[in-house]
């Protein structure tokens, strides 16, 4: 947000903050939701760079097309586990995957 709009709500009585602020998290569980999304962005980017459809994704790693999109979309129901297994059956190193987290943090700002 820009620092004169700030500014100006804050002038008229708003409390101005992210996401995590509204919903109370810790600084863990925000960092932990932080990682999830950048990885199944990084999951979207090679899926697509490579042409590999959501289904033919979910045939390589035995799951639902639906279950890829969740994935992709950050659905809190997804688990970490299955967003680095999907990433390392498209090919991912353990490199490129430390990137995809440690890349958490800036997407966010």
């Amino acid at each position: 947000m820009r620092a004169d709009k700030r500014k100006k709500l804050e002038a008229a009585g708003w409390a101005v903050g992210g996401a995590s602020d509204f919903l109370g998290l810790t600084p863990e569980e925000s960092a932990y939701i932080d990682m999830k999304i950048s990885l199944g962005n990084a999951l979207r980017e090679r899926r697509k760079s490579q042409q590999i459809s959501q289904v033919a994704l979910a045939k390589r790693v035995k799951s639902s097309q639906s279950r890829i999109a969740k994935m992709e979309a950050g659905d809190p129901s997804v688990s970490i586990d299955a967003l680095i297994k999907s990433l390392l059956a498209l090919g991912a190193s353990s490199t490129e995957l430390s990137k995809a987290i440690c890349s958490a943090g800036s997407e966010a700002a």
